[in-house]
């Protein structure tokens, strides 16, 4: 009897599967030969499912975060929970970091030297004139009320308001008081996986709308990459050796299967290559470590929403390589010294990086701006950016897959001794491995 569930939900992963390469393929004709009704119906859907995602996402975030750090206890596995998030957070972070410069050094872009009669674009300039001052963005961090946060999508302020939240639940004194709060946000919690289950089911509409609009705008803009062609290579190159080749090889050194965990992870990095927001990719990112790789939900619920604000292996590869490309233009010399330094600065900027939409390129202005590089350059950047946001979240979601994953073959037994946090659907109790 116990073969009919597993036959059976792997007859379900096939229709799923046949289902997201039919939205995909529809997608696709539907960019490239658009009509008006089908162009319409690609962004409603679009549209509707971005909604969703930012619906989910942020309370996610916070309930799973305040209601994990207000249980958590003074175990030897709790403070091996945060200490393992943190050091593989780095680790891979600055792997990433690293991986850039390296092959920084192996493509050696050369300067791009603008049309003289072709004025310098004033995207950049427009975007500091707007605040991009980086301690702007600091300060923007801390909410003025407990609503801001939430109506804005600030992640990092949603993120403080739950770690905040979580330690002075700890500090009530009176028991049941402490508990009635717990059973509140479990409850609030398991509301939000049961909308997170709806979500899934309808997901391959929204992959249609994500395709289908990408593939249209790519074909009506028209932009060549030109002498920018090295630059981008050499910025998708590093995410992609640090997603095919870095993050596995640290899967199995952990004696992790990197193939069976991306497999799991797959519907998520679909969606996050097509959303472009990994904060939004969260609830599915949840849903598929638990369901698909086995991750532990007291392990999922607090690493992942953790590693969504900090772990950003593909803003650290943009950061270093965009900010040396200018450097460079502006007559710096690239030297082995100036790379090691910067990548020690692209693994703190990324960890920081501020929750808003084009962080990284955001920061990578601010910090040139600091330096005074002029930053007419940066507006080059733009026509390509689309491409690298995608390819970066997806490895973004790629590593927060791969440091859960890590940290739970870590824990093992003691998963045991970590509070509990509740669960989106049945959880199948096996370690990704």
């Amino acid at each position: 009897m116990t073969d009919i569930p597993k036959a059976a939900g792997r007859q379900s992963s096939w229709i799923f599967a046949g289902l997201y390469a039919l939205a995909i393929i529809l997608g696709i004709l539907n960019g490239c030969c658009p009509t008006g009704a089908g162009s319409a119906l690609a962004k409603f859907f679009s549209e509707v499912f971005i909604r969703l995602f930012g619906f989910v996402s942020i309370p996610v975030i916070g309930v799973t975060i305040c209601l994990t750090i207000a249980s958590l206890g003074s175990s030897k596995a709790s403070r091996s929970l945060w200490r393992r998030t943190l050091m593989y957070t780095l680790l891979t972070t600055a792997l990433s970091a690293a991986v850039a410069a390296g092959l920084y050094l192996l493509a050696a872009p050369g300067n791009y030297a603008p049309d003289p009669g072709t004025p310098a674009p004033d995207t950049p300039r427009q975007i500091l004139s707007n605040g991009t001052d980086y301690l702007d963005h600091i300060i923007s961090v801390i909410p003025g009320n407990i609503l801001s946060p939430v109506l804005n999508g600030s992640v990092l302020s949603v993120l403080l308001i739950a770690i905040a939240t979580g330690i002075a639940i700890r500090f009530i004194r009176n028991e049941e008081h402490q508990r009635a709060v717990k059973s509140l946000l479990g409850g609030i919690q398991d509301i939000l996986f049961i909308f997170i289950s709806w979500i899934i089911k309808a997901l391959p509409l929204g992959i249609f709308g994500f395709v289908s609009v990408c593939v249209a705008d790519y074909r009506a803009s028209g932009s060549g990459l030109g002498s920018l062609f090295t630059y981008f290579s050499a910025v998708v190159g590093a995410n992609l050796i640090q997603g095919l080749l870095v993050l596995p090889l640290f899967l199995l050194v952990k004696r992790l299967n990197p193939f069976r965990i991306m497999k799991g992870m797959s519907k998520a990095l679909l969606v996050a290559f097509f959303s472009k927001s990994s904060a939004g990719t969260l609830p599915v990112t949840m849903e598929c470590a638990e369901k698909e790789n086995g991750i532990h939900p007291r392990v999922s619920r607090f690493v992942l929403p953790v590693c969504t604000t900090i772990n950003m292996n593909g803003c650290a590869a943009f950061i270093l390589i965009t900010v040396v490309y200018l450097m460079q233009n502006n007559g710096t010399p690239v030297t082995p010294l100036l790379l090691l330094s910067w990548i020690f600065i692209a693994t703190v900027a990324a960890v920081g990086n501020a929750g808003v939409p084009m962080g990284c390129f955001f920061l990578s202005a601010s910090l040139l701006a600091s330096m005074g590089v002029p930053l007419e350059l940066l507006g080059v950047i733009l026509p390509v950016y689309a491409v690298i946001d995608m390819v970066e979240t997806a490895l973004n979601v790629w590593s927060d897959s791969c440091v859960a994953a890590a940290v739970n073959k870590d824990l093992g037994a003691r998963l045991e001794d970590l509070p509990e946090a509740g669960s989106p659907g049945e959880r199948t109790g096996e370690q990704a491995g």
